[in-house]
Order: C-alpha cells, then sequence, then structure tokens
C-alpha cells in the first residue's frame, strides 16, 4: 500500500471566513418522528435477523450455536489525530486542528472518503507500543545483566580468594606434615634417652624408698640400744643382762587336725589389749567421694591390693605373676617382685611394714624383705594354690589359706608350717586374724565361715547362712563384726562375741568379690563383678553409693587407715583412688 502524499493547504484570512450559514432547528415533532422511523427501522432489522436464525436452524443440527464475531472498526481520522496529538504533546496544534476541524465540518468542507485511518498506521501505532514496550524491558534486561554481571565478578572475585587461601592451606599442611615427620624422627632420637631416664628414675626411687626403710630400722635398733645402755636402777644394777637363746629348728608331732613345731616364736596366751577398742571415728564422707585416679598397674588382672601399715605406700598383686609396690597418691613404681611361677593372689604387709608375704598359683607362700630387695622364704607345704595370706599382729606368724582345704600357721622366725588346721571340706579361699587376738577367721567354698584357735588348732564356731561359696572375710578394727561375702552377692555381718548374724546385704544380681570396713565400722566397701563397688551401712543394711568407674569386674576395695581415700583394682589391669 502506497503512503498517501501529505496535502498542503494554505489558509488565507478573510471575511468568508467568519461567514455560517443558519442551521434550521427541529421541532419536538419532527424528533419524534425520526424516532418512530428508527424504532420501525430497528423493528424490521430484528424480523429479518430472526427469520435468517430460524431457516438457519431448520438446516442445522439443534444443538449448533451460532458464531459470534466481533467487528473491529478501524478508528476515524479525527479521533486518530487526537490521540496522536495527546500522546505527544502537542496540546496548543490540538487545539487549532480542532477549531479548524469542527470550521470545515461546518461549512461542509470536508471529503466525504476522509473517515477512517488507513490501517497501516494502525499497525504502526500497535508496533510503535510494542517497539516502546520491548524497549522498556530491553532496558529492564539490561539493568538485571548489569546486577548479574556486577554478581558473577563478586562470585569470580570470591572464587579466587577460596583458591588462594586452599592453596595456602594445602602448603601450611604440607609445612606442618613435614615439620611432624621431622619432630617424630627427633623424638626417636630421644626415646633411648627417655628410657634410660625412667629407669634411672625408678632405680633413685628405689633407693630412696630403701633408705627410709633402713632409716627406720636403725632408728628402732638405736632406739632399742638407747633403752638397753640406759643406766639401770640401784638394786638392780648387779643384775647381768642375759639375751634368750635363738630357738633351735626341731621336729614336731602330728595330731589329729593340726601340726606342731617345737621351738621358734610363741602365741601370746591370751589376747593383746586392742587400742582402737575405745576410739570412735567418724564415718567416711561419701557424699564428695569420686574418681580421681586411674593406674595401669599390670598387664592382666589385678586380683588384690594392701596398703602399707604406716606409709602411703601400696601394693598390688596380678595374673602376671608379679607384685608391685607403689607410691601415692602420685601412683610412683618403687619396687617389682617376680618369683611367683603362676598367677599371684594373696599379699599382706608385715605389722611392722618391712616384710612382704604373698601367694599364688603356684602352691606356695613367699616372704620378701623390703631391705634385701629380694624373697627370703618360701613356703611349699600347700599341695595347692594358695588363695590368701595373713600376718599375725606381733608379726612372728602368718596364716594362709588354700585349694587343698587346709589352713596353715607359719612360724615366720623359724620359716617352717607351724600349724594345719583342718575342718573345711572344699576350698579355703581367705583367711585373716582378729584383730589383737589368736583367732583365726577363714572363708570357704563350702559356704561357711569358720571361726579358729590359733593356739589349739581348733575350730571353735561355724557360721552358717550362705548359699553359695564364701569369696572373702573381714574384720573390723574393733575385731567385734566380721563381714563375709558370696558367689551370689550376699554379704552377711556377724557378730564374734554373740556369735551370731547380725545383718544380710545384697548386692543384687552379682558376685560379691572382696570387702572392707572403714575405720569407723559403720560403712562397708564391697568390690562387685559388675565393676562397681557399692557402699553398705552397716548400721542400716541401705546401700549408701555405687563408685562406678571399673571398666571389667572390680576385685578389691581398701579403706585408708586415715580415713581420706579408697583405692581399688580389678580385672581391667588397673587401680584406683577414690578420694
Amino acid at each position: 500500500m502506497e503512503a498517501e502524499q501529505p496535502v498542503e493547504v494554505e489558509l488565507e484570512e478573510s471575511d468568508d471566513d467568519f461567514e455560517y450559514e443558519e442551521v434550521e432547528v427541529l421541532d419536538d415533532e419532527d424528533d419524534a418522528t425520526d424516532d418512530v422511523m428508527m424504532e420501525d427501522l430497528n423493528t424490521a432489522l430484528r424480523s429479518l435477523q430472526a427469520l435468517g436464525d430460524g431457516g438457519q436452524a431448520e438446516t442445522s443440527s439443534p444443538s449448533a450455536q451460532p458464531d459470534h464475531k466481533i467487528t473491529k472498526h478501524p478508528e476515524v481520522i479525527d479521533d486518530f489525530i487526537r490521540n496522536f496529538l495527546v500522546k505527544m504533546g502537542m496540546l496548543r496544534t490540538l487545539e487549532q486542528f480542532e477549531s479548524e476541524w469542527y470550521e470545515l465540518k461546518a461549512k461542509g468542507q470536508l471529503p466525504a472518503d476522509v473517515g477512517e485511518v488507513p490501517d497501516a498506521y494502525m499497525h504502526t501505532r500497535v508496533l510503535e507500543d510494542e517497539v516502546a514496550m520491548l524497549r522498556r524491558e530491553v532496558g529492564d534486561a539490561k539493568v538485571l545483566a548489569a546486577k548479574a554481571h556486577e554478581t558473577w565478578d563478586k562470585f569470580r572475585k570470591e572464587r579466587d580468594f577460596h583458591k588462594m587461601h586452599h592453596k595456602r592451606v594445602v602448603q601450611e599442611k604440607n609445612l606442618l606434615l613435614r615439620d611432624m615427620a621431622r619432630l617424630k624422627k627427633h623424638y626417636n632420637l630421644y626415646e633411648p634417652t627417655i628410657e634410660e631416664l625412667r629407669h634411672k628414675y625408678e632405680v633413685a626411687m628405689k633407693e630412696k624408698m630403701m633408705m627410709k626403710l633402713e632409716r627406720d630400722r636403725l632408728l628402732t635398733k638405736v632406739d632399742g640400744l638407747t633403752e638397753q645402755l640406759a643406766p639401770a636402777p640401784p638394786p638392780e644394777s648387779t643384775e647381768k643382762t642375759t639375751t634368750p637363746p635363738k630357738p633351735r629348728r626341731t621336729g614336731g608331732t602330728k595330731t589329729p587336725g593340726k601340726t606342731t613345731l617345737v621351738g621358734g616364736a610363741h602365741l601370746p596366751p591370751s589376747s593383746a589389749p586392742n587400742p582402737m577398742a575405745d576410739l570412735m571415728f567418724a564415718p567416711m564422707d561419701l557424699s564428695s567421694v569420686s574418681l580421681t585416679s586411674t593406674f595401669k598397674g599390670h598387664t592382666m588382672s589385678i586380683a588384690n591390693v594392701c596398703l602399707h601399715p604406716t606409709k602411703p605406700i601400696a601394693v598390688t598383686v596380678s595374673d602376671d605373676k608379679t607384685w608391685k609396690m607403689w607410691h601415692l597418691p602420685a601412683g610412683d613404681l618403687i619396687m617389682c617382685g617376680e618369683g611367683h611361677k603362676g598367677w599371684v593372689s594373696g599379699v599382706d604387709f608385715h605389722p611392722k611394714g618391712t616384710f612382704l608375704a604373698t601367694s599364688g598359683g603356684d602352691c606356695t607362700v613367699k616372704i620378701w624383705d623390703f631391705a634385701k630387695q629380694a624373697c627370703v622364704a618360701t613356703y611349699t607345704d600347700h599341695n595347692q594354690a594358695v588363695w590368701a595370706t595373713s600376718f599375725h599382729h606381733t608379726g612372728d606368724f602368718l596364716a594362709s589359706c588354700s585349694l587343698d582345704h587346709a589352713i596353715r600357721v607359719w612360724d615366720v622366725t623359724v620359716g617352717k608350717c607351724r600349724s594345719s588346721l583342718r575342718g573345711h571340706v572344699d576350698s579355703v579361699n581367705e583367711v585373716c586374724w582378729q584383730p589383737y587376738s589368736n583367732a583365726i577367721c577363714s572363708g570357704s567354698s563350702d559356704k561357711t565361715v569358720s571361726l579358729w584357735d590359733a593356739r589349739t588348732g581348733l575350730c571353735t564356731q561355724t557360721l552358717y547362712g550362705h548359699q553359695n561359696s564364701v569369696n572373702h572375710v573381714a574384720f573390723d578394727l574393733k575385731g567385734e563384726v566380721v563381714a563375709s561375702t558370696d558367689a551370689d552377692g550376699v554379704v552377711k555381718l556377724w557378730d564374734t562375741r554373740m556369735v551370731a548374724e547380725l545383718g544380710t546385704l545384697n548386692c543384687e544380681d552379682t558376685t560379691a568379690n572382696k570387702c572392707s570396713f572403714d575405720r569407723s565400722g559403720a560403712i562397708l566397701a564391697v568390690a562387685c563383678d559388675d565393676t562397681t563397688i557399692k557402699m553398705f551401712s552397716t548400721d542400716t543394711g541401705e546401700l549408701l553409693t555405687d563408685l562406678q568407674g571399673h571398666e571389667d569386674a572390680a576385685q578389691a576395695a581398701v579403706f585408708d587407715k586415715g580415713g581420706k581415700f579408697i583405692i581399688s583394682c580389678g580385672s581391667d589391669c588397673t587401680f584406683r583412688i577414690w578420694q
């Protein structure tokens, strides 16, 4: 479609331009006539349309619907120009256009065919609108692209930063690995030196302890010499001091139930005064007791532990065939004893702390002298494994019990068996002396607890009540109450004066191993197979607390004589301090 050439119109001012024709004003009657004619025309058109629709409905299906089409009439030229001028903001031109337009229309000078805008103009305007919209979208897209570019630049910078940081970290890691390898190599060079220093330290600690023991022995000897050299009273000044003859070893005679040895030391004819009998101690405060130290003492299960009578020293015995001496509370190793050919289960200090007795699965009892750092005696009369051993309060006698159903009393001064106590019908698992007396208490797998008179070698009383093997027996410091434990987890308290049962404590579905009284006698510690140490009140039978820390069965627990701590040992190869 060819574009129309613009027509130049030259306007000249003249008086004719302002001459207007008179327009007749229609009357109301004419208006009414015109309205009637329009109504008739509309009625006719509707009738024709109804006829056409009816005919079409007859030829088509009843359900067919007529197609409705919307006819879009093109915009008239004057509206197009007005919209264009308004759009362009040419308001004065719009006023001039309207004045001229209506003037020409009034004069009838407008062409009849000028009334609609050609389609090209309409399409152009639509395209212009679309172009404008697209330009706006392009602008928005440019803004988004700019923001995205900025974000991408930021991410790229962060990527570069993190890449450099990663490279730096890798370099530092490699440097640290090289340093660690160098330090490890350097440390390996010092390992022999450290071992040598550790050995020297252990030797020094042993020598230090030996010097302390030697000092105590010399002080005791000096005190004895001082007493001997002290001036005697005048009436007795002429008497000569004589020393008792040295005991001589002689053969003994056997009697039913016991074996005796003539010569050597003699048991006191009666019980000695117990210095603890009249003392009153407060029970240990268990509310704040907790595990403070753990020491791996052996390579195998630790069977028992005992404390030195006067010094902060503990000795542990183990299934690894050794016993070890430790300084508390630091846990420094002082001495290690090797000599048993089997596991070691029994251990006890001499009352003066200068000797140690051990027993084990090799059917022997050994006496160790700390001053000589050696085993000075080995007793081999037992036929089977020896479970436990205990020193008499005088230090001259030692009791041991064995799997061979026997209890033997050894005279330490001559190194011979003083008597053999027989009466149990099964393994004797524990033996101990009543404090400051000649009575021996034993616990056996025959489910009984027996009291023996060491002077006569006779059983004075048998206590019944356990339903399973008795594992351990222990006296309180006053010697009035003895506690016994069994494999069912039952703990019984016995009154040695009335020879009666005082009460029963239950460890509930676990084996009760060894037990120990605190110095007040009001608290009993029981080491159990469930890894706990149960603390019972002996007055009420109440379970006060469970000490938990061992990773395997707890074998023994002992109270410090000062009431400050508890030391325990177990099958986890450790001994622990609770404070």
